[in-house]
């Protein structure tokens, strides 16, 4: 396999890979690393590539792996939740300071779930993929996957409602 098929096949989700070590080590420089460590790690096997039905869901899978390796390692240290990807023009300050706090709720919320729960909504509501590949990519069973995925939605939902309600957490 050449560098040029090997971009080829890797390039169209390599973002995807990104937003899920972001998601899951928090740091950018840290998803970046682990992004380049997978994307290594494909190239050293690129003799295998071929033998996999669905090389983008074996790369979320070696991501998450590799994530979570991470974390249990002694590297993890405390990573600082930084939220630079909102950005709207048009909007008031005031507003734009309510969004903003909404996100950094949300993402704290999230940071909260269990590890299946953080998993399950970052591959289903931010990288959209369906349920079928969730449950191939995470080893679990399509309902099992729905219902993590319908308990930590409710979790969200009643964690920040209880957030703008009241004010103070």
């Amino acid at each position: 396999m050449t560098q040029v098929e090997f971009l080829n096949i890797v390039m169209p989700f390599k973002d995807k890979v990104f937003r899920l070590a972001k998601r899951l080590l928090v740091s950018t420089e840290e998803a970046e690393d682990a992004t380049q460590e997978v994307l290594l790690r494909l190239w050293n096997n690129k003799k295998k590539i071929q033998e996999y039905k669905n090389v983008e869901a074996f790369s979320m899978t070696m991501t998450k792996n590799f994530c979570f390796d991470k974390l249990k390692s002694k590297q993890a240290q405390n990573l600082k939740i930084v939220h630079s990807n909102y950005e709207d023009g048009n909007t008031s300050l005031q507003k734009q300071v309510e969004l903003n706090d909404s996100v950094d709720w949300v993402s704290k919320i999230i940071e909260e779930l269990p590890e299946q729960q953080k998993i399950i909504i970052q591959l289903r509501d931010i990288e959209e993929y369906d349920l079928d590949e969730i449950a191939k990519m995470l080893n679990m069973n399509n309902t099992a996957v729905r219902v993590n995925l319908s308990r930590a939605r409710k979790t969200i939902r009643e964690k920040l409602t209880s957030t703008h309600k009241y004010g103070i957490k």
